[in-house]
């Protein structure tokens, strides 16, 4: 609304009005946030799986941040990230609370800081010209008091990366009343170690050790299988079968050789793991799967009298970057490396031999277009390997999942990854990507599909495409000669905006 200012009156008048809609505007704007979010993954602003969470606060959740202040660089906009984000946070909860201090400037904030578990961290800073070690704080406590008790929960260091993730993550598990229980279940045939997968499950879960000498328990929500080498008794394959027929949810990681790299020796397994997977539509081919996308190693080469480590492209270690994009639990991954993976199929019941089973098969993971397989003599070479001369065939599935309809009621799931190390901590247990999918596994057959769109946000991981040659060229000289020809149209357009400034005032001043 405008006015026309004639007198002291009317101006008044034009600044009640304008104080009036301020007002209103900003009263009607504390029910109603929104903010324009530019970014691929929309880093800048939360997602609707962190929103889902923060309305679903009952009690009081108190947000405290001890963060220093002045900070250099990129330091001082994680305080400015995290400040948008808790404000965030709180416009769609009004159960939550905020409060920031600055420690170093308070003895018992500092003593306060350091009792929640946030320790300072000495950063290199320069002052006065001059570089100085400077001690500051950059952490968070979540406080969630109810009635019946109060939990706590520290981020002792902030960092931008998987930041919402975080927070979304600790918030839910001081929000839920039930923690719900994963169990590993242990072969004695193999010695494969999963600690660090462990340790990762429990951070939101309850994870046990599971031994199939016994049924399994109706507690345990999903069941994590690694590595079978050998034939399972059948009382330990009866007792996988009840447990999903009961409605238990199963992670597999399995491949169908058992390879050797420092013999470069393969051998095929025997186990009956297979057939209870071909019960359940999946299967695993008798093969080793190779990809000219892929890792290298580190291989000991003669040069002249010397002996010399080099690296070299291993197709037997396929980096995967093609996923089905309808399945929530592979959204926003990147890149996934496998080790010595055989390729999955989906298992057709044509004989009915496994009646009142409704099996969905979906693929997840997918070799690129220039894969190929190895079957019956393996050769595991990385120098001069013919097989990898030949990598010209269509890309292969080495991942998928199975949703089994009993008798028309129970939905259990089976995901299976066609790589046996998959989860090992000596292997690919230790490679972010992976457990980013085992994290994302779990939670799908888990229901908590809200945290796995959420964790894709924090994918770090951004490999580039791989083109073709002549692609190539053409982004080469498309860098080189876009920019020189926009500045040559810019200068002529100011050269004939000069032009035709000159021609008017010309005529003005004639």
């Amino acid at each position: 609304m405008f006015f026309k200012v004639y007198n002291k009156r009317s101006f008044l008048t034009y600044i009640f009005y304008s104080l009036l809609t301020i007002f209103i505007v900003n009263w009607v704007s504390q029910d109603f946030f929104f903010r324009f979010d530019l970014t691929e993954n929309k880093m800048f602003s939360l997602s609707d799986s962190s929103k889902s969470v923060v309305k679903k606060i009952d009690g009081l959740l108190t947000m405290k941040v001890y963060f220093s202040d002045n900070l250099p660089g990129e330091y001082g906009s994680n305080k400015r990230y995290l400040q948008d984000m808790i404000e965030e946070y709180a416009s769609y909860s009004k159960n939550i609370r905020y409060e920031f201090y600055q420690p170093e400037t308070d003895e018992e904030l500092e003593t306060e800081a350091q009792s929640y578990g946030i320790s300072p961290v000495q950063l290199q800073v320069i002052e006065n010209d001059n570089l100085a070690i400077r001690k500051v704080y950059m952490g968070l406590v979540c406080i969630y008091t109810t009635n019946e008790e109060e939990k706590r929960e520290t981020i002792p260091v902030i960092q931008n990366a998987g930041l919402e993730y975080n927070i979304t993550t600790m918030i839910k598990r001081m929000t839920d009343s039930n923690k719900r229980s994963i169990g590993i279940a242990n072969f004695s045939e193999t010695d494969m170690k999963l600690e660090n997968v462990k340790e990762l499950l429990k951070q939101n879960y309850n994870v046990f050790d599971i031994k199939l000498d016994n049924p399994v328990q109706n507690n345990i929500d999903a069941l994590i299988i690694s590595g079978i080498i050998d034939t399972l008794d059948d009382v330990k394959i009866n007792h996988l079968e009840q447990y999903l027929n009961s409605g238990g949810n199963i992670f597999i990681a399995q491949n169908r050789i058992s390879t050797d790299l420092s013999t470069q020796s393969a051998l095929s397994l025997e186990s009956n793991i297979y057939n209870f997977l071909e019960k359940y539509g999946l299967g695993i081919k008798d093969n080793l799967v190779m990809d000219k996308l892929c890792g290298s190693i580190q291989v000991l080469q003669n040069r002249g009298i010397f002996r010399m480590q080099s690296q070299m492209e291993y197709p037997f270690f396929p980096m995967i970057r093609e996923f089905s994009g309808e399945e929530v639990l592979v959204s926003g991954l990147e890149q996934v490396r496998l080790m010595f993976p055989s390729e999955v199929f989906h298992f057709v019941d044509t004989l009915n031999i496994f009646p009142n089973i409704e099996k969905k098969y979906k693929p997840l993971l997918f070799t690129s277009r220039n894969s190929g397989s190895m079957e019956q003599f393996f050769n595991l070479s990385p120098v001069q390997n013919p097989a990898f001369e030949t990598l010209t065939e269509p890309s292969k599935v080495v991942g998928a999942k199975s949703e089994i309809v009993i008798n028309d009621s129970i939905l259990s799931k089976i995901i299976l990854i066609g790589d046996s190390q998959f989860i090992s901590d000596d292997v690919g247990g230790g490679i972010q990507e992976n457990t980013d999918l085992l994290l994302n596994s779990v939670d799908y057959l888990m229901g908590d599909e809200e945290l796995v769109s959420l964790r894709s946000r924090k994918v770090t991981t951004r490999p580039l495409k791989e083109i073709s040659d002549g692609s190539r060229i053409t982004w080469k000289w498309a860098n080189r000669l876009v920019p020189f020809i926009l500045v040559i149209i810019l200068a002529l357009f100011k050269f004939n905006s000069e032009k035709m400034r000159e021609s008017r005032l010309r005529r003005e001043f004639r």
